[in-house]
């Protein structure tokens, strides 16, 4: 028996992972992490999320489970770690991911941080991931359900915070999670899943970066001649792959669309092309963690994977130094610095994340 802290975050799957981390014997205290500024503000359906009705739905569900409950309060660090990176990296003319950062730095740094020192063994969270615990070290694989799978967000994690991370659920598909929570008695067992990111709950992301950075005028330019075919009100409003709201009205030569290929934040120069132009065969990734704890020694074939859902590509990556390069046997498109590239190795049993690194640049 392991004492184990659940975060629980007010929806169904972080629910049935503490009733599973309980039903497996383990001493569990549930924890709800505050980390909204503006609490009060309940979410609408899907949208948003760490809202007060959050709070009490995690509440109600370890009630039901029998287990100690309380309310964290980390608004301030999610705001300093997520909430202002986020912004910072738009301003820089990066694509970030803030659920991905918010894993490393707030579930699996501050807690688990906290969670240790309080004398817990282990953090449980509702993610859709597997993890073995092994004498060479963990071993995190792709979740049974491929719709639900988050092991792309969790590759940011270090061999020493998985060795005391617990992810319940990640053998079952969706579907038999909120059957489970019904038969549990679990009131959360069809609550909607958050989507969007939880600190923009209306979605608008550009007008809640430019309330934040103003307007940053500069030119729209085609990248292939140079000439500038429109201005743009600030860098943070595009991202690498955009095709619309470019602000482009002259068409292209050949009537084909155009597309986000570069963001120069320091010219304020945004360049675009044709979508072949996004194509993207090596990519170069600073700050690698290594899920096993062992970096890698040599050239490794491997799957290469860009976003949280789709962007995969069979590759071969080594170290360069402290950096990772990534060769990529077919293309990706709509690469762009600040997002995370995980490496991946083919298994019988579930693909098992090998590490990931934060890409810094791309070429074709």
């Amino acid at each position: 028996m392991a004492r184990v802290l659940a975060a629980m975050s007010g929806g169904v799957d972080s629910a049935v992972a503490a009733a599973r981390a309980v039903a497996a014997g383990h001493d569990v205290v549930g924890v709800h992490l505050a980390l909204s500024e503006t609490p009060d503000a309940l979410r609408s359906g899907s949208r948003g999320c760490c809202s007060k009705e959050d709070a009490a739905d995690a509440s109600r569900a370890a009630d039901v489970l029998g287990i100690p409950f309380y309310v964290w309060d980390f608004a301030g660090r999610f705001a300093e770690e997520v909430v202002d990176q986020f912004v910072a990296d738009y301003a820089a003319g990066r694509t970030p991911n803030p659920c991905l950062r918010c894993n490393e730095k707030i579930k699996f740094a501050a807690l688990l941080d906290k969670a240790l020192a309080l004398g817990f063994d282990a953090v449980c969270t509702g993610h859709y991931a597997r993890l073995d615990q092994t004498e060479d070290g963990p071993v995190l694989r792709r979740a049974v359900d491929p719709g639900k799978d988050q092991s792309y967000v969790l590759a940011v994690l270090t061999a020493d915070q998985l060795r005391h991370a617990l992810f319940p659920v990640g053998d079952t598909p969706k579907a038999r999670i909120r059957t489970e929570a019904a038969e549990r008695g679990l009131a959360v067992a069809e609550k909607p899943d958050s989507h969007d990111i939880c600190f923009i709950p209306t979605g608008d992301t550009a007008g809640f970066l430019t309330e934040r950075l103003g307007n940053r005028p500069g030119p729209v330019v085609d990248a292939a001649s140079g000439a500038v075919l429109g201005e743009h009100a600030g860098v943070h409003g595009f991202t690498v792959g955009q095709r619309r709201g470019l602000g482009v009205h002259q068409p292209a030569a050949d009537g084909r669309p155009r597309y986000v290929l570069a963001i120069e934040p320091v010219t304020g120069a945004v360049r675009v092309g044709p979508s072949e132009a996004l194509d993207v065969r090596e990519i170069v990734g600073e700050r690698p963690v290594w899920a096993s704890g062992r970096s890698l020694d040599g050239p490794v074939e491997c799957v290469a994977q860009v976003r949280a859902h789709g962007g995969l590509a069979d590759a071969v990556a080594e170290l360069d130094g402290e950096l990772l390069r990534v060769q990529l046997r077919e293309p990706l498109r709509g690469v762009a610095p600040g997002q995370a590239v995980a490496l991946y190795r083919p298994d019988p049993a579930g693909d098992v994340v090998l590490g990931s690194a934060t890409v810094s640049e791309t070429s074709g």
